[in-house]
């Protein structure tokens, strides 16, 4: 998506739901490595079933439950580059900068994505053609 966002590879592999079926996978065997009925004790404490700060950072200190919030979050990542990727290749739009961003901090690539359509939808408005190539 970064390296060769117009190439047929990525758009085949960008198109694939193999790698969210594979992390999905991993994700739900980490998860019920984790959740234990006493780490679900720490963090549903009060009597209103509500997750609780205290039971929850002490859940996160076991490496198993971090291993699984990291594939929660690669997971999400991935879903939310593949998502501007493909809005850029439909509306003609410079995603790579966003894409990575997008890999190491999905709500900043997600903003920058929406910035850079937004001035790309104005130089192409004044212009009349892409500014960006």
């Amino acid at each position: 998506m970064v390296v060769a966002p117009k190439s047929e590879l990525t758009k085949k592999s960008m198109q694939s739901s193999i790698p969210y079926v594979m992390l999905g996978l991993l994700y739900a065997y980490l998860l019920y490595l984790s959740w234990t009925p006493e780490t679900i004790g720490m963090i549903f404490t009060s009597k209103y079933l509500l997750p609780e700060l205290p039971g929850i950072a002490k859940m996160f200190s076991s490496e198993m439950t971090l291993a699984s919030a990291w594939i929660h979050l690669l997971a999400v990542d991935l879903f939310a580059a593949r998502q501007v990727f493909h809005d850029g290749q439909e509306n003609d739009i410079e995603t790579r900068h966003s894409v990575s961003l997008c890999l190491l901090f999905c709500p900043i690539g997600i903003l920058t994505h929406f910035i850079t359509k937004a001035l790309t939808r104005n130089s192409v408005g004044k212009s009349g053609h892409h500014g960006m190539h």
